[in-house]
């Protein structure tokens, strides 16, 4: 579809029957860190706390009286289902929802109590839409689309209208660059598609999750790219596959894709929460995210940027993993392990090298007549502040490991106390990860029924993250074929740690 086709249906878009007009406001604590002028589009304050009713809106509200009557269905990780939902009870019609089982309870609730019919199929979007498909076909609905459909993607782009033209009103200079988030593409593409048609001078740049980073990977391939797997942390964008016409308008008209990790999400989340009191979901603080990346590497002063605040559909018990990670992803926790000696002033002498700095987490545990293991987290003032730390505690004759960037280090060995048990012979140290979901736990405990003794186990919810699981197996040399078969088989992702540096120092 031409260029000029899309921009009269983002000016003939029917949003505001649900959809209101956002603010486009300042974000004064990180414009104050990040030397430039920040400008948060606050999607997040829509009735269904995220953009997705404009184009579900826009595409239902056109069409004809038969399709109405036969009902619609949708595929969804949550927050298209509500604007779906919205729009068939604001429109008199019938919803079927297929969401993955993976969805956050908020989001489920919400749907539900707008009287659509909610059905849970697999993991991710993905699984959910093949059976969206399938219901289809069965029952004659008409398909809704979350993003590559030509009436949802103008729907979205209304947000790059209103964006343009409320900060013209501002009068605050030219715009440099709007973030925006990524899933299967039709937020950006409709945005993209207006700012670019208007003012083509302004980047529009993508924000991908790092583990759902499937429409970086298409550009950069130049064709639509499957992945086998997706993040499910920013469960709003965990897309295996974006969106033929999403994937045109984007290689066309986007500037640039940046992607990011988790820890930075969880700073971005504290960010906007800092500066609005408002919490946003992953998803909603991807091109907050992004932004600060953006900047950090091209040293930008003193430029008006604007980010999309895309949803904040968050399940309050996801908080508890937001705010351990946060810490770390502003670069402003590390985590160590320090070995000391098992003699007399040691233990003084480590903590007058960590001095007035705050500790955030202390564990430890004697492990011998000669040494102790510690692994301490400890609030820094950046990296290289944590890089001094660590060249103190070395010259002071204290081994140390820097594990602020380990996985295993973060998720597990930080709740783990008391150093590696001389009953653990043949010990080998399995870290799995499988999508969370009601059950799952026992789902796995219930697989594992090796012939090997477990002599370790660690998991921790993170609410409707992956769940993570560590593990310690004994298995004698003679079996490790045989435990190699047996992780094949079992299904779910795993990383032998036994070797890595993390557990070697503080278990092994």
């Amino acid at each position: 579809m031409p260029a000029n086709e899309y921009l009269r249906r983002i000016l003939n878009a029917r949003v505001y029957d649900v959809a209101t007009e956002t603010a486009l406001e300042p974000a004064a604590c990180l414009s104050a860190r990040l030397g430039n002028r920040v400008l948060l589009k606050r999607e997040d304050l829509q009735p269904v706390f995220s953009f997705k009713l404009r184009g579900a809106y826009n595409k239902m509200v056109r069409l004809d009286a038969a399709e109405r009557s036969r009902g619609v269905i949708a595929a969804s990780a949550g927050n298209h289902a509500q604007g779906v939902a919205l729009a068939a009870q604001q429109l008199g019609g019938r919803a079927v929802i297929v969401m993955p089982v993976t969805t956050p309870q908020v989001k489920i609730d919400a749907v539900r109590t707008r009287g659509a019919e909610l059905v849970l199929v697999g993991d991710s979007y993905s699984d959910a839409y093949a059976h969206a498909l399938k219901l289809q076909a069965k029952r004659r609905l008409t398909f809704v689309h979350p993003f590559d459909d030509p009436d949802v993607i103008a729907g979205q782009g209304t947000i790059g209208m209103e964006i343009l033209r409320q900060h013209h009103a501002q009068q605050g200079g030219p715009i440099h660059a709007i973030f925006v988030p990524i899933g299967g593409g039709g937020l950006i593409a409709g945005i993209a598609t207006y700012v670019k048609a208007l003012q083509p001078q302004v980047k529009v740049i993508g924000v991908q999750a790092q583990e759902s980073d499937a429409m970086a990977r298409s550009i950069a391939a130049g064709r639509r790219v499957r992945l086998a797997e997706v993040g499910l942390f920013s469960d709003g964008t965990a897309v295996r596959i974006v969106g033929r016409h999403t994937f045109d308008l984007c290689r066309r008209y986007v500037d640039e894709i940046v992607t990011v990790d988790t820890d930075a999400l969880c700073a971005a989340i504290k960010d906007v929460f800092q500066d609005t009191r408002a919490i946003l979901e992953p998803a909603g603080a991807l091109s907050i995210a992004g932004c600060k990346q953006y900047v950090e590497r091209e040293r930008l002063r003193n430029r008006n940027l604007v980010a999309v605040a895309s949803g904040a559909n968050m399940n309050f018990d996801r908080l508890r993993f937001v705010a351990e990670r946060a810490e770390v992803g502003e670069q402003r926790e590390a985590l160590f392990a320090v070995t000391l000696p098992e003699t007399r002033g040691s233990f003084k002498r480590f903590c007058s090298l960590v001095g007035t700095r705050n500790v955030t987490e202390f564990n430890y545990r004697i492990s011998d007549s000669t040494t102790a293991h510690i692994f301490v987290g400890i609030q820094t003032t950046g990296r290289d502040d944590a890089r001094t730390l660590a060249r103190g505690f070395v010259r002071a004759g204290f081994a140390t490991l820097d594990l602020t960037d380990d996985e295993l280090a973060k998720l597990h060995l930080r709740h783990l106390v008391g150093g590696h048990s001389a009953l653990a012979v043949d010990e080998r140290i399995i870290r799995f990860e499988f999508p969370e979901r009601p059950g799952a736990l026992m789902r796995f405990l219930t697989s594992m029924s090796p012939n090997w003794n477990i002599s370790l186990f660690h998991y921790r919810n993170q609410g409707s993250d992956y769940g993570r699981i560590l593990v310690g197996l004994q298995a004698p040399k003679r079996d490790r074929g045989a435990l190699k078969r047996f992780l094949a088989d079992l299904g779910y992702h795993y990383q032998d740690e036994t070797d890595s540096s993390a557990y070697r120092l503080f278990l092994g």
